[in-house]
Parts: structure tokens; sequence; C-alpha cells
């Protein structure tokens, strides 16, 4: 990638704040919290003409008993690999610690561009206590309040410095994908196992994701934007500040999405949990794909094992059953790619337009031989239809008494649509006017 700032720093010293300033959005987790940040988030970041690539990395620690501190480690360490220029945060309210120095000795190595920031400049005693942070040796220093967004300007001017002129772009209707579930069941094994890297940290312990992050993903034909997200827990096992922020972050992408691919177990099938996260996604007129995962660790499989277990999801997922589900093993790499296509065929369902004449065409003489059932002996009779120009495909049946028009009869033209067009994995909402 091109135009690329990481910013690194030990934790608790502003990156995130700093990270939201730039990007002007709230989309990393700021929190007193020390290592809140685990994963690499990435933001778009623009100053004058130049657009870059942001990073926001999760604080460096080394020799810490926390098991998370390993894989923070090595993202830190791949995003420095990334990256066209470092900003190196610090906290002019602590000074100079121990773990900075590490921190700088490790960004010596990478012969990148570095900028200093002290953090945390906002008033004049403070900037006084600048000077200490020379001894770091290096040539570009700045001082910001992220916060409040002081000196932010000047080191943006700084950075622009090293990088290259964006050239204009053209409009691109890129996908955007969720990857959603429950805590554990393989989201960021996916993402991992898609891109090639360790993109995202994988444990086996519950809540490991806590930002919702996008990756642009280009391979095999494919072209779109991966968000892997925080599991979503019941509420009342939320018990974490920063977990509900995770939530807030998940369902916010979600909410952003063009397709949620929903990751379920194959030992546990839908669970309730499961269930509200595919309500949300309906809730919020979203694609949707089930994806089951771990499907090769179910023993005594035959030909009949496949079937029974998608007619159980079928039933729990009922009225909308129009749904891709897609078996496979994340760790096998056994059927992801169908997962893919399955998400850019909904996608592409979602985005469909049907000319008003094709519809009359096709649909109106099956509602015409099927019309909706006699209310206080008046007859309904449905006179024309049309498609609204939106993402979410949304049909308007003109009629001479909408309001009698009952939840099965929609079902039943719901369901003619779907077999004539293919709005597979896609809701659909139809609404009766009158003529």
């Amino acid at each position: 990638m091109k135009n690329v700032v990481a910013i690194v720093g030990r934790p608790n010293v502003g990156k995130s704040t700093l990270f939201n300033r730039i990007t002007e959005s709230r989309k990393a987790i700021v929190d007193e919290a020390s290592g809140v940040t685990r994963d690499r988030q990435y933001g778009i970041g623009k100053w004058g003409k130049k657009e870059f690539t942001l990073i926001d990395t999760g604080g460096y620690v080394k020799g810490s008993e926390d098991e998370f501190e390993a894989d923070i480690r090595k993202q830190v360490e791949i995003a420095i690999a990334e990256a066209t220029v470092l900003l190196f945060v610090v906290d002019v309210t602590v000074g100079i610690t121990d773990l900075d120095q590490r921190v700088a000795d490790l960004i010596r190595r990478a012969n990148k561009p570095i900028i200093l920031v002290v953090n945390k400049v906002d008033n004049h005693d403070r900037q006084l206590e600048v000077a200490e942070f020379y001894s770091f040796g290096f040539d570009n220093l700045f001082t910001v309040s992220s916060i409040n967004g002081a000196g932010t300007g000047d080191l943006l001017d700084e950075v622009n410095k090293y990088l290259e002129e964006t050239p204009e772009e053209e409009g691109s209707d890129i996908p955007r994908i969720a990857i959603v579930g429950r805590p554990n069941v393989g989201k960021s094994s996916f993402l991992n196992t898609l891109i090639g890297e360790e993109r995202n940290i994988v444990t086996p312990i519950a809540g490991t994701t806590r930002d919702a992050v996008g990756t642009h993903y280009k391979a095999f034909d494919f072209d779109f934007i991966l968000t892997d997200t925080a599991g979503l827990r019941k509420k009342g096992k939320v018990d974490e500040d920063i977990e509900f922020y995770s939530v807030m972050r998940t369902i916010r992408a979600i909410e952003n999405a063009d397709v949620c691919v929903i990751l379920i177990e194959a030992f546990e099938g839908m669970m309730a949990q499961d269930m509200n996260i595919f309500q949300l996604a309906i809730k919020n007129k979203k694609g949707i794909v089930i994806m089951v995962n771990k499907w090769d660790l179910v023993q005594n499989k035959d030909q009949n094992t496949m079937k029974a277990f998608k007619a159980k999801i079928v039933e729990k997922i009922a009225p909308f059953t129009d749904v891709p589900i897609i078996f496979t093993s994340v760790t096998e790499k056994q059927r992801v790619l169908e997962v893919l296509k399955a998400a850019v065929k909904v996608f592409e369902n979602r985005i469909k337009k049907i000319p008003t004449h094709q519809l009359n065409k096709l649909l109106l003489p099956i509602v015409e031989n099927s019309p909706p059932p006699t209310v206080k002996g008046k007859f309904i009779k449905i006179k024309f239809i049309t498609m609204l120009p939106t993402y979410k495909p949304t049909f308007v049946f003109y009629c001479n008494h909408p309001q009698y028009i009952k939840e099965p009869y929609k079902r039943f033209v719901e369901n003619r649509l779907r077999e004539l067009f293919d709005f597979t994995g896609v809701p659909i909402q139809l609404f009766f006017r009158k003529k």
C-alpha cells in the first residue's frame, strides 16, 4: 500500500484519540484502561490534496504477563512494516519511560521516516516540559493535544511531505461485507484465512476482537471491504464497559454493511443470539449469508446430516428462508471461497433493479389470477406495480383497498417475486398504496 501512516507508542498515550481526530471518526475505542486497542485499526485520513491510510496500533509492551501482549506486539511490528511514515506518540504528562525507549529502539530499526508526537500539550506549562523528548534524537518533533485538535494541522503538514499525490478516483460500488456472530465462532480466523496474514488476533478467549476492523480484499476476482467484528453476546453477559463499546461498533458495522456473513458453529446450530443477529440484519435490510463453521469436526456425518442441519436452520429463521447456507471449515480452508461468491451474489441481488414494465408483465398476471381474499364484501384489485430506486429492494403495489391486504398475502407476493427475479439473501419491502 502507498501512503500509509502508522501510529505507534506504549499503551495509554492517546494513540486512538489521535487516530479518531485525524480520521474525523470514532472508529477506534478510547478508554483509560491500558491495552484496549488490540488489532490494527485502519482508517482514511485526508489533508490538502493527499489521502492516506492511517493505522492505529495496540500499545507496545514487552515482558508483560498479559497473554494478549505478544499478539499486540506482532500487530505493531506488522503495522511498522506496512507504513510509509511512523508517528511515535508519547505523553508529556508522564515524560520518558523505559517503554518509550523500547518503542524508540524498535522503530529506529525500521529505517522509515519518524515523526515524534508529544501528546497532551494543551497549556503553556506543558509546552515547557517538551524539551526532554529531544533526547530521543529524532529530527521531527511536534506537540499536539489530540483530544481538542491543537497542533494536528502542523503535524499533518509534515506528514504530507512524505506522501504521494492522490490520483482522482472514479466512483465505485465496492461491496461492504461484515463478518458477524457470537464470540469465538471463527470470525477473525476466517478473515485471516482469506487475506493470508494474521490481520486480526486469534485466541480461544471470547472477546479478543474489540474493534470492527475493515480490510480491502482484492483476490480471486473478488473486490470488496471485509469487516471483522466483535462477537455479539447477550446484554446480560456484556459486563465490561470496553466490551459494550465493541458491541456498539459491531452494530454500527452491520448498519454500514451491504451484506452480513453470519457465522454459526456446527456443534451448536442456530442459537438464540444468532437469531438476534439475524433479526438485526433483517431490521437494517442487509443482505445475509449464513456460514456454518467447523463442519469438519462434526462426527458420524452421512449424506443426510447436512440436509437435516440446514432444515433446522430454515425452520428457525422462517418466514425469511431464502438465504444461502454454506457449510465450511476455516482451519481446513473448505468452501471459504463459496462464502465470498455467495456474499457477492447477494450484494448483486440487493442492488438489482427490475424495470416497471417487466414487473407488470410478469408479476401482475399472477396477482390478478390469485387476488387477495375478499374482505367485508369488497374485492381487492392490484392495478400497477413499481420498484423504488433504493439500495433496499422495495416494491409498491397500487390497489383499490390496500388496508385489507393481510400478512399471508404479502408473503405470497414476496415468494412470487423471489421465484421470478432471484432475491436470494435479501430482505424485500412491500408497500400497498391506494391508486
